[in-house]
């Protein structure tokens, strides 16, 4: 019992580390906050001109699709679509060699940069979430839900597709382990992650087989889902199935991710023997 104590103290302080780290760029806050406004600009204005010429597009109506825009603007780097987050530093720590460090910690890998992800996450959310979200409320219609079960709903929806983002990114940045340098597989899964995710345009909206395809995707998860459940598009049962896909993309995901980290171990003990 102590033991579990004692880990829940430790990654929760990873997860409060992270969070002051990110608060520590207030510049770089004002400028991202800055620049997820006038993209949400762009697109909610490229929105009311689709929807004004196809009305119901992908089952929302024009406050909907803006609520769409916005929100996705407010997760962009909550869910880190674009990356951001981790990666990078632990794919540079795999390429020189710290990594074997982090293997000898007495604790786990994966809980550790999960936590500190965590950290990061809460602070974009409400550094960079909310501004942009207000500004959008304020200058369009927006469909904002009165129901205080739907934001519950809605958040647990979030802290899922962090979860599945992170576990995306962190067999990303395993990655190195092999190929000594993750950029190539990282941009790959960013350019997946913008199409795939909802961040430009609703997969609702994709057609046929091509829909079926990037809603089952685990990108889907981090934006589109989410949103959806902001909307009411997801409610009782249906909602439990989506929670349902979310958590079987992240189990999975973090799995995986736990399999490599152990052959990456193996590999580093082996080479450090």
């Amino acid at each position: 019992m102590r033991v579990r104590t004692g880990r829940f103290r430790l990654y929760a302080a990873v997860a409060h580390g992270g969070f002051r780290r990110y608060a520590t760029y207030r510049t770089a806050t004002l400028a991202g906050v800055f620049t997820n406004t006038v993209f949400g600009l762009i697109l909610a204005y490229t929105y009311i001109a689709l929807w004004d010429e196809r009305p119901g597009l992908g089952g929302y109506d024009q406050s909907q699709a803006l609520t769409f825009v916005w929100l996705g603007q407010a997760l962009l780097m909550v869910v880190a679509v674009m990356g951001g987050g981790f990666e990078d530093e632990l794919i540079e720590r795999i390429r020189t060699g710290d990594i074997a460090i982090d293997l000898y910690r007495p604790a786990d890998l994966q809980a550790w940069w999960l936590a500190g992800d965590l950290g990061r996450a809460l602070f974009h959310l409400l550094g960079r979430g909310v501004v942009p979200m207000l500004i959008g409320a304020l200058i369009f219609d927006l469909a904002v839900p009165a129901d205080p079960l739907t934001w519950l709903a809605t958040a647990v929806a979030i802290v899922l597709g962090v979860v599945v983002s992170f576990a995306l990114r962190f067999l990303v940045a395993l990655s190195a382990f092999w190929l000594m340098d993750g950029a190539g597989v990282a941009q790959m899964a960013w350019l997946a992650g913008i199409f795939f995710s909802g961040m430009l345009l609703p997969l609702n909206v994709f057609p046929g087989a091509l829909g079926e395809f990037a809603r089952a995707m685990p990108w889907s998860a981090l934006i589109q889902v989410p949103a959806d459940v902001f909307l009411g598009k997801r409610t009782g049962f249906d909602l439990l199935t989506t929670y349902g896909f979310q958590a079987a993309w992240a189990v999975g995901l973090l799995c995986a991710g736990r399999m490599l980290q152990t052959v990456a171990t193996r590999r580093v003990v082996v080479q450090g023997g």
